[in-house]
């Protein structure tokens, strides 16, 4: 059985039977309106960090994560939303060490450039995390799918789907695991509570 590594968050490594294998890319789908950056933010004080930003400036980026109250680490943060990103992001990847983490946040940019590109892009991807050991977390919006997302997906050794709702007064957040290879998926979604950091929410609810 290959390692298990830490996804930073204790009672979501324990849902998942140890964590997440090493050399896995994940894809977290979430709401744009919603916390799943605090994935990301918690991710980055497990191991050594490379954060690839598309949309927000990497100021912000380390700004956002300076504000966060949970546990995060001091990642290196590179905005590669200019032109060709995906070439740019290639090129850092590569440079990748042994048993890092990679951040990208969002992939919707580099989803939407040529799809034979991409493809290449993600075997590369998957083949340096295998080769290094480390975790790869895509963080893709929902909405309307660029043209490249069922590539993503289906690429992808692990799928998280958080599901945002408001329900009256009540905002609830539950993570599907549709998609682990090499791991255990929980057989029902988890009830996760987004407030200051990433937790489990064992309140029960009433039918």
């Amino acid at each position: 059985m290959s390692e298990q590594l830490s996804t930073g968050i204790t009672v979501l490594d324990r849902e998942l039977g140890g964590g997440i294998p090493a050399g896995s890319t994940v894809f977290l789908n979430a709401d744009p309106a919603s916390q799943s950056e605090l994935f990301l933010y918690e991710l980055t004080a497990v191991r050594g960090t490379l954060y690839l930003t598309t949309l927000r400036s990497g100021q912000a980026v380390q700004d956002a994560i300076g504000r966060t109250l949970g546990r995060t680490g001091s990642p290196t943060i590179r905005d590669v939303g200019g032109e060709a990103p995906l070439d740019v992001a290639n090129k850092l990847i590569h440079d990748l060490p042994e048993r890092a983490n990679l951040i990208i946040d969002v992939v919707d940019v580099l989803e939407a450039t040529d799809p034979v590109r991409y493809r290449t892009f993600l075997n590369e991807l998957q083949t340096h995390m295998v080769n290094t050991g480390g975790l790869a977390i895509l963080h893709g919006m929902k909405g309307d799918d660029p043209a490249n997302r069922k590539y993503t997906k289906h690429m992808a050794d692990v799928v998280f789907d958080l599901q945002t709702t408001v329900d009256g007064t009540e905002i609830e957040n539950r993570l599907a695991v549709p998609k682990f290879r090499g791991g255990r998926a929980p057989d029902e979604t988890i009830k996760l509570r987004l407030a200051e950091e990433v937790a489990v929410d064992t309140s029960r609810d009433i039918a």
